[in-house]
């Protein structure tokens, strides 16, 4: 009895592989969703629109870039945690993936159990920048400023609990600064109004900042992660000013749990293939983002590791919002 058993349990385990290599070889028939977990405008959206391009090529079906902003990415989250794990419905996201559900009570998804990581495709260190009519040049010349006005300067983020909050609570705490936060459903539209002079300053991906700094639109301040950026050789780092500040963000590519792994492994080495081309990594480059790819379980890694320093930082924060 427990050897006819052991056999159908082999059958059965045989037919499953079996079946997901089918699918696979067949991936795909159809045009694929990519949910944005953020709106237009963002790093979140130029990043993921690029990578829908690609994969548009590779894989020989469109690839269609959806945006769903708000709450920091949760609601483009619960679409795709929600989606049948076919390959069809694919997340593309950054850092704020993790974050989201830490700050938000009422999240339906669990951010390690219901999605299945696909590939990191980059990381790009974070900008602060303000608004020219804000009278400070440098890291040092805002802190005063914002010390002699206390809460009398705003800034923007793309959403309670997006990085874009959470990295500048973590500036302003470190700093000792009294600053008042203005939350938008995206970074894109935070960034509209930073440019239109509604908001004082930002932090926000080097992606979406860089263009309007060589642009003259935005003065940038200084580079969020411990070393400087290529991108923007002329400015100074954070940590320059306030010692131990060190913010950085990822992008990447996830999916329903449950999907097949020959699936993700396609999808995961087509980005991959594509993140060597030179042309592409100069372009990534001179938006101040580094390609990175890599492996589904290496993707899957980080994403444990961040949760729980984010954690640590969102329960000292005593950030929450219902």
């Amino acid at each position: 009895m427990k050897r006819s058993l052991f056999s159908a349990a082999l059958i059965v385990a045989a037919l499953s592989f079996s079946s997901e290599a089918v699918a696979a070889q067949n991936y795909p028939t159809k045009p694929i969703r990519m949910v944005v977990s953020f709106p237009p405008g963002g790093a979140v959206d130029i990043l993921g629109r690029m990578a829908a391009k690609i994969l548009s090529e590779r894989l020989g079906q469109q690839v269609v870039a959806d945006n769903r902003g708000g709450a920091g990415g949760v609601i483009g989250a619960e679409i795709v945690a929600r989606a049948t794990p076919d390959g069809y419905t694919l997340l593309f996201t950054s850092i704020s993936h993790v974050i989201a559900p830490l700050i938000h009570r009422k999240v339906a998804y669990d951010v390690i159990k219901d999605f299945a990581p696909v590939v990191q495709f980059v990381d790009a260190p974070l900008l602060l920048a303000v608004h020219p009519s804000l009278p400070v040049k440098s890291v040092k010349e805002l802190i005063d400023y914002a010390k002699a006005k206390p809460g009398q300067i705003n800034y923007g983020s793309g959403g309670s609990g997006a990085m874009s909050h959470l990295s500048m609570e973590l500036f302003r705490s470190m700093a000792g600064i009294n600053m008042q936060h203005i939350p938008y459903k995206g970074v894109g539209p935070a960034l509209t109004d930073l440019l239109a002079g509604q908001v004082s300053l930002m932090i926000g991906s080097m992606v979406a900042l860089v263009p309007h700094i060589k642009a003259g639109k935005l003065r940038g301040l200084a580079v969020a992660g411990a070393i400087g950026s290529g991108a923007v050789p002329d400015l100074p780092t954070i940590a320059e000013t306030v010692p131990g500040y060190d913010v950085i963000s990822w992008f990447g590519v996830l999916a329903p749990v449950g999907i097949a792994k020959p699936i993700v492994h396609r999808i995961n080495t087509d980005l991959n293939q594509a993140l060597l081309s030179p042309e592409l990594r100069e372009r990534l480059h001179a938006q101040g983002a580094d390609p990175l790819g890599g492996t589904p379980e290496e993707f899957a890694a980080m994403i444990k590791k961040d949760f729980a320093k984010w954690a640590k930082a969102v329960k000292d924060s005593g950030a929450r919002v219902n």
